[in-house]
């Protein structure tokens, strides 16, 4: 089995080394870089299966890597990793492209399992917990959750991997709440307050997505959780 090729891009290098060896250990390749020119480099001389970027580096902040990065590759699982909880912060993050946020401290266990998930769903395998036929038609749109497109007419948008995996989850819980829990396990696999702000911030941006169908909403259940709802379409 071949090895995952990750770069990380983390400036505190004593994190950076424990990464390093601990991912290694695992089977994983290990390319660091110090700063964001450093990593911008890497990006582009040892073309990573996956990235991992701090956001706050010198010389090019991880938001601004992030973006270069989108600019030519729009596939690419990317983590955050962060000591900023900020809402605005997960929003500016996850509008560039990220496809994850992990609040340091971490558990190195949570980032290796966050890593294999990410990578395999980016390869084209389907995770466990989601099983579905590949496209689904929800109001007018048409969902391709491999391709991770949201289609009407001629119009396409492309989402991030986490988008595409709530919108699943949201489809086959389609006019059922989906809990928040479960949700949050299912794809963050804790439901610690930074993943549920994660989750809310991805909601709203699925709302976005889908606004121009009237006959479709997201509804928020509060304490409870999140149901799709495709209403009558008659009636619009």
């Amino acid at each position: 089995m071949e090895k995952i090729n990750v770069l990380l891009v983390e400036d505190e290098l004593v994190l950076a080394s424990i990464v390093k060896e601990s991912l290694e250990k695992r089977g994983f390749s290990i390319h660091i870089a110090q700063n964001g020119v450093e990593g911008w480099s890497m990006f582009k001389t040892i073309r990573p299966d996956v990235c991992i970027i701090d956001v706050m580096l010198p010389r090019k902040d991880g938001f601004s890597l992030v973006s270069d990065i989108r600019m030519v590759n729009d596939r690419i699982p990317l983590i955050f990793l962060t000591a900023r909880t900020q809402t605005e912060d997960v929003l500016k993050g996850l509008e560039l492209g990220a496809d994850d946020f992990m609040k340091k401290p971490f558990s190195m266990e949570e980032l290796v399992l966050r890593l294999k998930a990410l990578v395999r769903r980016n390869s084209g395998a389907s995770a466990s917990f989601l099983p579905f036929s590949t496209e689904s038609v929800i109001g007018k749109f048409r969902f391709n959750y491999q391709r991770l497109e949201l289609s009407y007419g001629l119009q396409t948008a492309n989402l991030s991997q986490r988008e595409g995996d709530l919108l699943q989850l949201l489809i086959q819980y389609k006019n059922t709440i989906l809990e928040r829990k479960v949700a949050l396990l299912k794809l963050w696999g804790d439901d610690n307050p930074f993943s549920a702000r994660s989750m809310d911030v991805y909601i709203t941006r699925l709302r976005k997505f889908i606004k121009s169908d009237p006959s479709l909403e997201i509804i928020n259940y509060r304490g409870q959780g999140y149901s799709l709802v495709e209403h009558d379409r008659t009636k619009y």
